[in-house]
């Protein structure tokens, strides 16, 4: 069990260095563009658009409208959805007490793809209609596994809730290569969907913010219950403690940070994954700091995430997903040796 005096007085040091890094991996994708804008510009027209402010950045009309409508909000909505599915990642990692648990583990991803699918082939195209067809899913997907997890097991075990999300996933996604069989030439706007986006702008952004501050705000105020999860459900109700309750409402409040960020970005993996871990190992196994931490680092990776998505090939654009795959896949091959050596 993880001693908890040392993260809960470095707690707040490492949540302003955490602050300090996003704000500076937030100007750097601010940067990246085809107009060339200064770093002192930028925090002049930052500083400009907060109330009660003037301040004359030297930007022109035009830069500033760049700014404002392309860059901010990619660069916004890569921090809410990195900061999503990074929270997301540690508390399903809390509930199932396993360090390579991720937020598509109940069936999220699958259920997000098949809806979205469906949306692309079967719907007119609509600003909202996949968005909202994944959110949908992705609820759907976690739902249906969770229900089977609790029909089939006793008291909602973690085993067969594990279990139940791998047939949920398996099952939603020979569906879905089904439906995509309807429109094979829709396949490349299939592709780029579960690739993952995140330059959907304002409208996106607004989309997301609602369900991302209620989930957010409901997992971090289990941080100190999932502590007390971590030493098992029998100590757990000996402290009176609830552990079917705790693991339910923080599944809930993972599954809508997940179903919210898959809405508005596609299928982005491995983040709920790296940035968890790689903060256990900084600051602490406490949850109290492990959740604060995971958002802002989640947000700051997928921001950086996105900047080397989009100079890495310029003036083309490599999908983001495929970015979080390079760093993802061989970190989760790291964290797997770990974790099986430790069980030895």
């Amino acid at each position: 069990m993880v001693t908890q005096a040392g993260p809960s007085r470095a707690r707040p040091l490492w949540v302003v260095c955490a602050l300090g890094v996003l704000a500076v991996c937030m100007i750097a994708g601010l940067l990246d563009g085809a107009a060339d804008i200064s770093p002192w510009q930028v925090v002049l027209q930052i500083a400009d658009w907060l109330p009660f402010t003037e301040v004359d950045s030297g930007l022109a009309p035009v830069e500033q409208g760049l700014l404002f409508e392309l860059r901010l909000p990619r660069v916004l909505v890569a921090a809410v959805v990195g900061g999503l599915l990074a929270m997301a990642g540690a508390g399903y990692q809390g509930v199932f007490r396993n360090p390579l648990a991720d937020p598509y583990l109940l069936g999220a991803a699958a259920g997000a793809g098949l809806a979205a699918t469906a949306a692309i082939v079967l719907l007119p195209p609509m600003a909202v209609g996949v968005p909202v067809a994944a959110f949908v899913g992705a609820v759907g997907g976690v739902f249906l596994a969770y229900t089977l997890g609790n029909t089939a097991g006793r008291d909602g075990g973690t085993a067969t809730l594990v279990l139940a999300g791998v047939a949920v996933t398996s099952f939603l996604t020979a569906i879905q290569t089904f439906v995509q069989q309807f429109k094979v030439e829709e396949l490349q706007r299939i592709y780029s969907w579960i690739l993952g986006d995140v330059g959907g702008g304002w409208d996106q952004f607004w989309l997301v913010l609602p369900y991302a501050a209620v989930s957010s705000v409901l997992l971090l105020l289990h941080g100190r219950l999932l502590d007390v999860l971590s030493v098992g459900d029998e100590e757990a109700t000996s402290l009176g403690l609830r552990a079917s309750r705790v693991r339910f409402l923080v599944l809930l409040a993972a599954s809508l940070a997940t179903a919210a960020a898959v809405a508005v970005s596609g299928l982005i993996g491995f983040v709920g994954i790296v940035v968890p871990h790689v903060v256990r190992r900084i600051a602490g196994g406490s949850y109290r700091i492990v959740l604060p931490l995971s958002m802002l680092g989640g947000a700051a990776f997928l921001v950086l995430a996105d900047l080397v998505a989009r100079t890495v090939i310029a003036p083309a654009e490599l999908p983001i997903g495929v970015v979080t795959m390079f760093v993802g896949a061989p970190f989760f091959v790291l964290v797997l040796r770990m974790t099986r050596r430790a069980a030895l």
